[in-house]
């Protein structure tokens, strides 16, 4: 049972580590567009021909 004096100041301080993350992430934005990324990497890229000098 002793045990348990430094077992719930230690969760108590990781769950505000983990609040205090999740504050910050949300302040700087990291929430912003959550559909950007996936819609991107389905994009077609411009066709980009190449030189001809190289073959």
């Amino acid at each position: 049972m002793n045990i348990l004096i430094y077992l719930i100041p230690i969760a108590l301080l990781l769950g505000l580590l983990g609040l205090a993350a999740f504050a910050w992430s949300l302040k700087s934005g990291q929430y912003d567009d959550l559909e950007g990324a996936a819609q991107r990497i389905l994009m077609d890229d411009d066709d980009v021909s190449e030189p001809e000098d190289v073959r």
